[in-house]
């Protein structure tokens, strides 16, 4: 018996060593890459990025070479490494803490030295390399922008970080991805596809050639160009006529949602983040927290819409029964609510039905039409509840969906929101504690392309397309179906036409008609909204901002536009001429208000940014 318990622990221990062999030698082939990688260099091979165009086909983005200084540490011999910080023009120091840096990330896998090299320095070190065992120079291809504008748009490309490279196993340390815009959303596509090159080196570590003659190279694919909905013009034009001032302006295309134009002011130059002072830049960019060039206020801002918002109300009043487009309400200078408070408004006839309401701004009208809106239900909360979702069908108050990086919500608030804000969970506040609401101040905020967005939604008479940026990209017959879907709001056809009536008569006699453009049928809507700051723990006043929507012509529109413009006093005095001024130059391609426009490109709001940063005090401009 013992006999036996010896002979079959023998076999069982040898047959656990036969297949843990079988294992190693046959099934398991890490040992055989391991080697292979001992005897094989890895070179990859970068695509050409795609081209990027605007929807005329006027180029904007193409490439240009660049070189960069590569490592592989485990190949790195002894050498004279002041010499080489001497060539590469880096201290000693930062050579040291790269090399350490390069051994953390992988010994076997390249690692960047030194990016982006000039062709005139790729020249002079090219040459001498071959003296440092472990270094080469790898080429690739940067951006090379043929606008000064749309830096927001476009994006810009950088050097992939740590967590880049955990979440996609394509990146390698070095490698460049896109960090902002179009650049970053359509990373995949603009990319194309790395080739790959394996070199078979001897014991010397020598190249000797190709392994296994080129099996297994493979050819890069070069990025798919693509063309976007921007307008080139009329992008280079509006950030002209943004200059010196603060603020962003959205353009769509009503019938598709295309975005025609996306400008935030301040901007900068998109060739500022190339090469090798890119990081310099961008650091200069980054800590400039005053004028923030790197905040797209276009998708980000979150502003009150002012008066603009009034359409909306219009609309809403409508729909719920509690308004028709032909009661008359009166006006006694504004609204009194609450213990004689008074929403003030300006001189205009009274008393004013919708279309006039809208044309003279009447805050009185508006306010009424939506304390009706809140009062209609047993609740206050169900009244807020149900305005939140009209407002809704029209994008507010939720990301709109549309194909670029980031953006804000903006805030359509409801009942819960103020039953926390009142800290009443029961039917405790009323339409007085809202009211600023029916005039786009109060909790109300919205980013410019929210508003562009229910622009166009009003031109249609009722729908839209998300916007969205991209028009096409080559050899790709469709773009995203999400952008093709239209979106029907819950406001019926019919009570569409009062508002664009009343629209129309802003520029025909109403708030905006010392802006009207010849030939043009254009509607639009004036606003100002109130501007707070506060300074050490104070609350003050500033200029307030001047915003403006329209879109043209009335019939059939081919643009819509929102403006705003940050302490630009009145609606009509800043974002009215300038959305006029772009209206004319997309349809018309010419510019007949010359007067408009000397006082926009000559203008600036520098003085009005700098008050509450020049310690003295300040007062209201009107």
């Amino acid at each position: 018996m013992r006999k036996l318990l010896l002979i079959s622990i023998v076999l069982i221990v040898g047959l656990i060593f036969a297949s843990r062999l079988f294992y190693l030698q046959i099934y398991d082939t890490s040992f055989q890459k391991l080697s292979e990688n001992n005897a094989v260099k890895t070179e990859f091979i970068y695509p050409q990025r795609g081209y990027v165009f605007d929807r005329n086909g006027k180029l904007l983005v193409a490439n240009q070479p660049s070189y960069d200084v590569m490592v592989i540490p485990r190949n790195v011999k002894s050498l004279d490494s002041l010499e080489l910080c001497d060539l590469l023009k880096i201290p000693k120091e930062e050579f040291t803490k790269i090399l350490k840096k390069s051994w953390v990330y992988s010994p076997r896998l390249p690692s960047i030295v030194i990016p982006q090299l000039t062709k005139g320095e790729y020249a002079y070190i090219s040459e001498k390399m071959h003296k440092y065992e472990g270094f080469y120079i790898q080429k690739r291809s940067l951006r090379d922008y043929q606008v000064t504008h749309s830096a927001n748009v476009l994006g810009y490309i950088a050097e992939v970080n740590d967590q880049n490279i955990a979440e996609n196993p394509y990146y390698q340390m070095g490698d460049l991805t896109g960090k902002q815009g179009v650049e970053k959303q359509y990373e995949e596509i603009l990319r194309g596809v790395k080739g790959v090159k394996y070199i078979q080196k001897d014991r010397f570590n020598r190249d000797i050639g190709p392994y296994k003659e080129g099996l297994y190279d493979t050819l890069p694919e070069r990025g798919k160009d693509i063309t976007l909905t921007i307008d080139e013009t009329l992008q280079k034009y509006g950030e002209a006529l943004m200059k010196n001032k603060r603020g962003g302006i959205v353009a769509l295309e009503p019938a598709t949602g295309e975005i025609l134009s996306l400008i935030t002011a301040p901007y900068y130059d998109p060739s500022l983040l190339v090469g090798r002072e890119r990081s310099k830049n961008f650091t200069k960019l980054w800590y400039d927290t005053i004028s923030r060039p790197l905040f797209d206020r276009g998708l980000k801002g979150e502003y009150p819409p002012g008066s603009p918002f009034k359409t909306l109300t219009a609309l809403i009043g409508m729909q719920e029964g509690v308004v028709d487009a032909e009661e008359k309400i009166r006006c006694y200078g504004g609204y009194k609510y609450g213990r004689n408070k008074l929403l003030g408004c300006h001189h205009h006839k009274t008393p004013l039905a919708m279309v006039a309401g809208i044309a003279n701004s009447c805050n009185a009208y508006f306010c009424t039409v939506y304390k009706r809106i809140i009062e209609k239900y047993p609740t206050p909360q169900e009244g807020i509840d149900n305005w939140k979702n009209h407002l809704s069908s029209f994008g507010l108050g939720n990301y709109l969906g549309y194909d670029l990086p980031i953006g804000n919500r903006g805030l359509i608030p409801n009942s819960d929101y103020y039953n926390r804000a009142y800290n009443y969970p029961k039917y405790k506040w009323y339409a007085s504690a809202t009211i600023s609401n029916a005039i786009g101040q109060g909790e109300v905020l919205l980013t410019p392309i929210q508003m562009v967005n229910f622009t166009a939604a009003i031109a249609n008479r009722g729908w839209y397309y998300k916007p969205h940026i991209l028009k096409n990209i080559v050899d790709v017959d469709t773009i995203p179906k999400v952008y093709t879907e239209k979106h029907v709001t819950t406001i019926d056809k019919e009570y569409f036409e009062p508002v664009v009536e009343g629209m129309f008569d802003v520029y025909s006699n109403g708030t905006a008609s010392h802006i009207q453009i010849p030939g043009i049928e254009i509607c639009g809507k004036t606003g100002t909204a109130e501007n707070y700051i506060k300074i050490d723990g104070e609350r003050f006043q500033l200029t307030d901002h001047s915003v403006f929507v329209a879109f043209a012509p009335k019939d059939n529109p081919k643009i819509a536009i929102a403006v705003f413009v940050e302490n630009g006093y009145w609606g009509s005095r800043w974002a009215g001429r300038i959305a006029s001024l772009m209206i004319e130059k997309y349809i018309n391609g010419e510019i007949t208000r010359t007067d408009l426009e000397s006082f926009v490109l000559n203008g600036s709001l520098e003085e009005e940014y700098a008050k509450p940063y020049s310690g003295i005090p300040f007062t209201i401009n009107h």
